[in-house]
């Protein structure tokens, strides 16, 4: 009898000490994504939302998240209507640059994650699918309560968008277009 209780009383330690992942969604109506593009000439921000995502925990260390981005939504905040704004737009939303009409979204799986030296924030490894064309991304995130943030840097050139890249083509002069654009990304979850 006492040894069952004992058996009994590690299998009860056992099972409450193992972690349970735990998976918190993203409010997408309170996250925001900015993006800054640059060329030889300027350069270009705005934003782009959030359709969904979640994040993983375990033990209140983060483990995994996955998103998904609404690409038709790419606004430009730095040209007002009537003076480019619409224009530019509609060329990002076109074949040149990322095809909303056919490619709707983009999706971010995080593949593995690694906590730095600094508390709450972590080096991730995520596969980004921009124009059905998967290919990883490396950045950090740092969780802070309640809220995310990270800043992601990305070779477009990686997605299939050579429009204006000096990598693809010659004689371009002061029309080439940086192949790296930044994603400033804050999650509240």
């Amino acid at each position: 009898m006492k040894n069952l209780k004992s058996i009994a009383i590690a299998l009860l330690v056992t099972v409450s000490t193992i972690a349970v992942a735990q998976t918190k969604k993203v409010d997408a109506t309170k996250s925001k994504i900015t993006w800054l593009a640059k060329k030889v000439t300027g350069q270009h921000s705005g934003t782009v939302n959030l359709k969904e995502g979640s994040l993983v925990f375990k033990k209140a260390k983060l483990t995994g998240g996955s998103f998904v981005v609404d690409m038709f939504t790419i606004q430009v905040t730095d040209l007002k209507a009537g003076e480019g704004k619409e224009k530019l737009e509609g060329h990002l939303n076109s074949e040149d640059f990322f095809g909303t009409d056919k490619f709707k979204t983009a999706n971010l799986t995080f593949k593995t994650v690694k906590a730095t030296k600094v508390a709450g924030t972590y080096s991730v490894t995520a596969d980004l699918t921009i124009k059905e064309i998967t290919s990883p991304v490396t950045f950090d995130i740092a969780v802070k309560g309640k809220t995310a943030n990270a800043k992601v840097v990305i070779n477009r050139t990686k997605y299939g968008i050579k429009y204006g890249s000096g990598s693809f083509f010659d004689n371009l002069g002061d029309k080439v277009i940086n192949d790296n654009f930044d994603l400033n990304v804050t999650l509240q979850f």
